[in-house]
């Protein structure tokens, strides 16, 4: 809550008291308070009902926190007796709009389902500083009428179905006004001459042709965050590309189509974006002046040429780094070798560079980065040998890495699969949660979190699949599409955190090896095509998440292991294996011994109901976690799709309380 006033906290015991219900909630209301200005903080505790009238009792409240409840129906008349309330915050709940108090200078409505028009009520709050009615259903045109609240400086109307001409020289009457947010809308915009504009964010829109004119030239010393991502924009009304707005930490254009060279922000940016458009050109030397430099996604464009060895100047702040896929027309891809200045980025966690042109070995070298979490270097040319793990280069937190499709001619990397610490670990977190950049801007006087969520494009169950949120659970190693030759390392079973292991399409030969058994938590397992020999071992049935099996195109004989996951594997999981026999295939098992038992039953004869219940439990649990993950059907080639059409997650902590900082 606000420094500005008194804040009563009520604590657990209290609360539960309460028990949570509306009767629990007039016992508080009802409760004697002080006659000092006060505020109340009930957010995040689940009451439930209508907010009772018992609260226009509280004659000397200033602020009333009641977000993130269970607050149905009207708000209540009584709130108009409220005389001194200023800030009042109702987010997600299920109310409707009644009588407010018209001394309210903050006023955060969002997450209510609201539907119909912006209420008209509003536009008695003339002492209004704050106004958040984000992720709603309102439809229709913003009224006039709200532009002749003239002490505005919070303006955020984001994810809504907010439609029409915004007629921006209305704007100018709101002398005070800082942030503004009419995203996720379908608003068309006129001309606007505001220049002291912090924060404009208009993404996900119908903004078409060129960036106006009118806005190079707003707010070019004040304007700290620019997110125009998701619209119609096909480039730059200017002959510079150097964006002029001297003052920007965050600056988004993604999934637009502008063309020509890569725009340049000032060196106080923080978060730059603008992937999935059609950029030309090289990275330009520019670009390394951004000393405090936390995200660049330059992904999904035309860009080509060498990665530029300046990046090694954004060593002390750089997260994220996205150069993947940058071949709409299969000619403009990035060449050349790795720059190996990247070793000196000690900051970074997520890394992709995948789908492009680079000629280089591996990059055992970006082991020494201690944060590094995901490694995408897929559809590349890497070549040669993996080379040996060494003490200073163990990618200590490595969760995914995909090497597919290129060069690589080695035996498999056994001293790594011994290191790989992160991927052994098999504890999940309470709740899902996502791999992610936090980076926290310094604005004018306040701090504002933008998260970033990790996203990566990787072969799972047999399809190119793209994340748009990594869960922080997931493990996965990809290393299908190259000439790796000899035996899978034993030591791969100490992996027990993966959930994603891709072999296929290698030299690799020898048994499969038992302990691939002991990855109870692995959903996707390819090792098709290939040399593998032998039998499949019957401790890969102890695997009961596994919800694809692939096989195919190998030596391997003997029967099939029966039961639980197994009895949900077609076919094709086994195909092209003359030696094969017994269930799915329509080749018996002619041997004079039965198969050897699974560990789970004695009596196994046909798929008992006890290993139905076992396979439908692990195929359901790939599925929900499949799921949670949010991934799309992709390819390489069609990434850019997704990134321009996906509907990208933007939340932004705690802004509707900003109004505060007043």
């Amino acid at each position: 809550m606000s420094p500005h006033f008194g804040t009563h906290h009520w604590s657990k015991n209290t609360i539960q008291r309460c028990q949570k219900t509306v009767q629990g909630c007039k016992m508080i209301f009802g409760t004697p308070f002080l006659a000092t200005p006060i505020g109340v903080a009930l957010s995040g505790t689940s009451f439930s009902g209508e907010l009772p009238t018992s609260i226009g009792r509280l004659g000397s409240l200033t602020a009333l926190d009641i977000s993130s409840c269970e607050f149905t129906g009207k708000i209540p008349h009584s709130l108009a007796n409220l005389t001194d309330l200023t800030h009042l915050f109702l987010s997600e709940n299920n109310f409707s709009v009644g009588t407010l108090s018209c001394q309210l200078t903050s006023f955060t409505l969002s997450k209510n389902q609201l539907s119909g028009q912006i209420p008209s009520c509003l536009m008695n709050l003339t002492h209004l500083t704050s106004l958040f009615l984000l992720e709603n259903s309102l439809e229709g045109p913003i009224p006039s009428s709200l532009f002749e609240l003239v002490n505005l400086r919070y303006l955020f109307l984001y994810s809504n179905y907010l439609n029409g001409t915004v007629e921006l020289h209305l704007l100018s009457k709101l002398k005070d006004l800082t942030d503004l947010d009419l995203s996720s809308n379908r608003f068309s915009f006129l001309n606007y001459n505001k220049n002291e504009l912090e924060w404009l964010s208009l993404f996900d829109n119908k903004i078409h042709g060129p960036i106006p004119k009118w806005m190079w030239n707003i707010s070019k010393e004040t304007l700290e965050v620019l997110d125009l991502s998701r619209n119609f924009l096909t480039g730059f009304d200017q002959h510079s590309v150097v964006l002029p707005w001297s003052r920007l930490h965050y600056v988004r254009l993604d999934s637009n189509m502008p063309q020509g060279p890569l725009p340049i922000p000032p060196p106080s940016t923080i978060q730059y974006s603008v992937s999935g458009n059609k950029l030309r050109g090289e990275i330009p030397p520019l670009l390394c002046n951004m000393a405090s430099l936390m995200l660049l996604d330059l992904s999904s464009n035309n860009l080509n040429g060498r990665i530029p060895p300046c990046l090694a100047n954004l060593s002390k702040s750089l997260l994220v780094l996205d150069l993947g896929s940058n071949d709409f027309n299969g000619e403009n891809q990035f060449q050349g070798q790795l720059p190996r200045s990247l070793a000196n980025c000690m900051m970074l966690e997520h890394l992709v560079l995948g789908n492009n042109q680079i000629d280089d070995i591996f990059p055992f070298w970006l082991g020494a980065v201690p944060h590094l979490k995901v490694l995408i270097l897929g559809y590349n040319k890497f070549h040669g040998e993996m080379g040996s793990w060494h003490t200073n280069f163990r990618f200590p937190q490595l969760c995914a890495i995909d090497l597919s499709d290129n060069e690589f001619t080695s035996d498999l990397p056994s001293e790594y699969f011994q290191n790989w610490d992160t991927m052994k670990l098999t504890n999940v977190s309470n709740g899902l949660w996502y791999l992610q950049a936090n980076t926290r801007i310094e604005m004018q006087g306040y701090t504002t979190n933008f998260p970033y969520n990790y996203s990566m494009t990787i072969t799972n169950k047999g399809m190119q699949r793209f994340y748009e949120k990594i869960p922080d659970i997931l493990k996965a190693i990809d290393f299908s599409g190259n000439n790796f030759i000899g035996q899978i390392p034993t030591y791969i079973g100490n992996l027990q955190g993966l959930h994603l292991l891709n072999l296929g399409d290698n030299n690799l030969s020898g048994p499969i090896p038992s302990s691939l058994g002991n990855l109870t938590q692995l959903e996707s397992l390819d090792l098709s095509k290939n040399k593998f020999s032998g039998e499949i071992p019957w401790q890969l049935t102890r695997m009961t998440f596994l919800g694809f099996f692939n096989v195919s195109d190998n030596h391997l004989t003997g029967p099939i292991p029966q039961g639980k996951q197994f009895a949900t594997f077609s076919n094709t999981s086994f195909d092209g294996n003359p030696g094969l026999c017994g269930t799915p295939l329509s080749r018996a098992c002619h041997s004079p011994e039965a198969p050897p038992p699974t560990p789970s039953s004695s009596k196994e004869g046909s798929v008992s109901k006890f290993d139905w219940k076992f396979a439908l439990m692990g195929y359901g649990s790939g599925i929900v976690i499949g799921i949670s993950i949010g991934y799309s059907l992709t390819s390489w080639k069609h990434e850019w799709f997704v990134k321009t059409f996906g509907n990208r997650q933007r939340k932004w902590a705690r802004i509707e309380r900003m109004g505060l900082r007043s």
